[in-house]
Order: structure tokens, then C-alpha cells, then sequence
């Protein structure tokens, strides 16, 4: 491990210790939805050791896929305090919410 590398890991934990350890999906150095940065980050470990546990999670009985679609849709991604799930809920609540013979234009 480098030194750069080193240096962002104790960065990283410094942040979460002053956020509060909040879990949250990276914007940065993410790959598909920045699952396995978030999560390196609140754990403090490098980012390739988790996507290579995913991977095997994965192969290992299937459970990687569904996990890291999970994590993707339950965890906020930074900077945001709601989720994939919460965003679509309320969206789907505001139209279960309109009277039967309403049509909206």
C-alpha cells in the first residue's frame, strides 16, 4: 500500500469519526454505485479488499449480486440523507395517494 493510499484510508476514518461514522455510497472512485467505496471508507479498509469479498460472495453461493443491489438501493449516496428506496416510495406513495377519478395534466 502506498503511501497516498494511506493517507486517504486515515482520512477517511477521521471523517467518519467526526460524521458520526455515517454509511454512505462514494461519488468518488466508485465503479457502478459506489457501494464497495462507502463501505471501505466506514470501514476503513482499502477498496479492492471489498469488491474482491463481493466477488466471492458472488461465486461463493450468489449472494454478492443481491447484497451489493441491497446496499445500493438501502444506503444514501453522499451527500444526500435519503435512499433509492425512500425516493421511490415517495413516489409511488404520492400517486396511490390521488383520489380514484383524479387525472393529473
Amino acid at each position: 500500500m502506498n503511501t497516498t493510499q494511506q493517507e486517504s484510508q486515515q482520512e477517511s476514518q477521521q471523517e467518519n469519526q467526526r460524521d458520526g461514522r455515517l454509511l454512505r455510497r462514494s461519488l468518488d472512485g466508485r465503479l457502478l454505485g459506489g457501494v464497495a467505496a462507502g463501505l471501505a471508507r466506514y470501514f476503513g479498509v482499502d477498496v479492492a479488499h471489498v469488491r474482491i469479498a463481493l466477488v466471492a460472495l458472488s461465486f461463493l453461493g450468489g449472494a454478492g449480486v443481491p447484497l451489493y443491489l441491497a446496499a445500493w438501493v438501502l444506503i444514501p449516496a453522499a451527500g444526500s440523507s435519503s435512499t433509492i428506496a425512500d425516493e421511490v416510495l415517495s413516489h409511488v406513495g404520492s400517486h396511490l395517494s390521488r383520489p380514484a377519478g383524479f387525472i393529473s395534466r
